[in-house]
């Protein structure tokens, strides 16, 4: 299906999938507000600040002009960071055909409105039929897709045809990607998976070995499932690749950004300069910020996440923290969750 699509921003996410697109034969127009950036990946085809020494598609083209990277475009995928995503919405909407397939891939909330980021979208691009924003997610480190490793993804929307659209552009024969109609699921999952990598990087900094972790990403799971389906998302979304497979990924590697923040906290590092130290947005941050409101807004009850902003903004240490989750009173594993939701495409 070639073409051209654009992807705002040239980060490694963004380059990532950029890179997807070109091996599919898309022409593909990669947005940056960095000069220096665009020139890079223009004569070298590298982007060194993101990752490293790969050599890039001759079919990508940076440019710093939202006009010219989103003119024709039958595709746009929007990689910005959660804190970014409305201005680069606002800057979009001059230029975004109603007819262009949008994707977004971010995964997190809106620090002062707690909205999700297709939500964000729908605010600045009121022309734009928000039942076709396309959420990406699921297990999909830059730094391997890159390099072609295999990667499955899912790729959610209200409207079916939106979803397969997004899916013929980006699937092949290392780059799988199942489609889902659960959008609040999809993003839900894939932010609030940052935040047990967090604390997956505290509890590997700590020493606490692999019984620890397991029951981590058991009992994260669990609170990510209770908020999501609060918040409307189908369970059975949490069970999938926008669950647990973004989980297990982000909290078991060295690509996490998150699990590495978590890491050097729990060596003794302030948060400030642990976010200077890594170069690059970790979401996780924010997120948990975004879940101790969101927990209090639905009644839901969130321990992980609620000792983790204690440690990341109240200077609670970590091992204090896991000695009170340790130290809860007795309950019942099988808690009760919110009544399913049957999740439908329009049409």
């Amino acid at each position: 299906m070639p073409g051209k699509v654009s992807v705002l921003v040239a980060g490694s996410w963004g380059t990532a999938i950029a890179s997807v697109l070109a091996e599919n034969d898309s022409d593909v127009w990669l947005w940056s507000r960095n000069e220096r950036q665009v020139a890079e990946i223009n004569a070298e085809h590298r982007n060194h600040r993101f990752l490293d020494d790969v050599e890039l598609s001759p079919r990508i083209r940076a440019t710093t002009s939202m006009e010219e990277a989103l003119r024709g475009a039958k595709g746009v995928f929007v990689v910005a960071p959660s804190s970014a995503m409305r201005e680069v919405a606002k800057q979009m909407r001059p230029y975004l055909s109603k007819e262009t397939i949008l994707v977004h891939a971010t995964k997190g909330f809106e620090a002062d409105t707690l909205k999700r980021m297709s939500t964000v979208l729908a605010d600045e691009l009121p022309e734009y039929d928000a039942s076709r924003i396309v959420v990406l997610s699921g297990p999909s480190h830059a730094e391997e897709v890159i390099k072609q490793c295999p990667t499955t993804v899912v790729v959610a929307s209200e409207h079916a045809e939106a979803a397969e659209e997004a899916q013929d552009l980006l699937i092949n024969s290392s780059f799988r990607v199942y489609t889902n109609p659960d959008v609040v699921g999809v993003e839900v999952g894939g932010a609030l998976k940052n935040i047990i990598a967090l604390g997956a990087g505290l509890t590997d900094g700590l020493g606490y070995g692999d019984n620890a972790k397991a029951a981590l990403l058991t009992r994260g799971l669990a609170e990510i499932s209770r908020l999501g389906t609060a918040m409307g998302g189908n369970p059975l979304t949490f069970a999938g690749l926008a669950g647990i497979g973004d989980l297990v990924v982000t909290c078991t590697s060295k690509h996490s950004r998150n699990w590495r923040a978590g890491y050097l906290i729990a060596q003794g590092h302030p948060l400030d300069d642990v976010l200077k130290q890594m170069g690059m947005v970790v979401e996780g941050v924010k997120t948990t910020q975004a879940a101790y409101k969101l927990s209090r807004q639905y009644d839901v009850t969130m321990p992980i996440a609620d000792e983790l902003y204690e440690v990341l903004f109240n200077g609670k240490t970590a091992a204090a923290a896991v000695e009170d989750l340790m130290g809860r009173g007795r309950t019942h594993e099988l808690e009760e969750v919110a009544k399913p939701v049957q999740t439908k495409w329009f049409g």
